[in-house]
């Protein structure tokens, strides 16, 4: 079984993924606005602010409707900058956790993998000395040349679904870069 292999960074050896492992996103990275200390948090407890980042922050929401949105609410909003904050301060807690809920996915089905791999590599050896009896039991043969025919179609659409989902986390990000570029663009 290829696809295996050691991780790219030993110390995270169950990331799956080409891309380097970036546990978290600093604020700093995506935000070059005014300090949010004031308003970590406190965006969960405006109804309008915590309806509007559910929505921004769905990747099913189109990025130019999402950018759109922002602009409709800061124009409309008493203190733009403010709700700026509160905004970028959602949008960056809640793409935060999206993103650590996919890689912590990731890394639990690489593990779910390598247990398949060394069952896959188990049931090879016992059907190898199956067919080595004399006589052969061809019904315990095919029972389990059926079941690692199963294991194998299961290990590799596994696999192909892995290297789609490593996408996922670049795409958070870039979501969040680009929508807190729309707030500080419309706060400034």
């Amino acid at each position: 079984m290829s696809g295996h292999g050691h991780a790219a960074d030993p110390r995270y050896p169950d990331w799956p993924c080409t891309q380097a492992k970036v546990p978290e996103i600093s604020v700093a990275a995506v935000w070059a606005g005014p300090p949010l200390d004031d308003v970590s948090g406190k965006w969960k407890d405006d109804a309008k602010v915590s309806a509007l980042v559910a929505k921004l922050a769905a990747r099913r929401t189109p990025l130019e409707e999402a950018q759109k949105a922002i602009t409709e609410y800061l124009n409309s909003a008493a203190d733009k900058t403010a709700s700026g904050k509160l905004l970028f301060a959602g949008l960056f807690e809640s793409l935060n956790a999206q993103r650590s809920q996919v890689m912590n996915g990731l890394e639990r089905v690489t593990r779910k993998q390598r247990e398949a791999a060394d069952k896959i590599r188990t049931d090879t050896l016992a059907l190898q000395a199956l067919q080595g009896e004399t006589p052969p039991n061809q019904a315990k043969i095919d029972e389990l040349s059926n079941q690692l025919v199963w294991q194998t179609r299961i290990f590799e659409d596994r696999r192909n679904v892995i290297k789609f989902v490593c996408e996922v986390p670049t795409t958070i990000d870039q979501r969040l870069f680009a929508l807190a570029r729309t707030i500080q663009q419309e706060i400034e």
